[in-house]
């Protein structure tokens, strides 16, 4: 037995209505926040982890280390999360992009930590985390989330057609191989 049939909906339905653009960035921001604050602390306890242990004298490597491992978790949660609605079917390029983008936000945090670790003097824990920590995931995160938004998971990326390399254009007035 088939089920009954519905009517198709309306336009006055406001459950078929397209959500405002606002409320969309809202949603947005609310969710690059929580993977954003999550990827926060496994930052915090990697770096703290690794600068405790293996890389005692070398602030700067573990911070490196610690951003990468935050980047895999926050690559998870922004790509099915935040922006689930526009990522582009083409994982491998929009990977490389999430890299270079979180390249150079782990350049912003790491220029942040060094001017305070090398350049001011302020070389303890505290001073780093403040500095790497805070200052730079300020700055890397304002960064990172306008350059995902555009550049990354634009909408514009999911229609973006690469060349596959084993289709040949034929042309029109030969029907030969271009």
């Amino acid at each position: 037995m088939e089920p009954p049939r519905t009517a198709p909906r309306t336009g006055t339905d406001p459950a078929a209505q397209p959500r405002p653009a606002g409320s969309r960035l809202i949603g947005q921001l609310a969710s690059f926040g929580l993977v954003g604050g999550l990827a926060f602390i496994v930052d915090l306890v990697v770096y703290n982890t690794v600068r405790a242990t293996v890389l005692q004298d070398s602030p700067i490597w573990s911070k490196v280390v610690s951003v990468a491992v935050a980047t895999a978790f926050a690559w998870l949660g922004n790509r099915y999360l935040t922006f689930r609605r526009d990522r582009s079917p083409h994982a491998v390029r929009e990977g490389i992009l999430f890299a270079v983008v979180n390249v150079v936000g782990l350049l912003i945090a790491a220029g942040c930590l060094f001017v305070s670790h090398y350049v001011l003097g302020f070389t303890s824990q505290l001073a780093d985390n403040i500095s790497g920590n805070g200052v730079g995931l300020v700055l890397g995160t304002a960064f990172r989330f306008a350059a995902y938004r555009w550049l990354v998971f634009s909408p514009r990326s999911r229609t973006l057609r690469l060349p596959h390399p084993a289709r040949r254009t034929v042309r029109p007035d030969t029907g030969g191989p271009s």
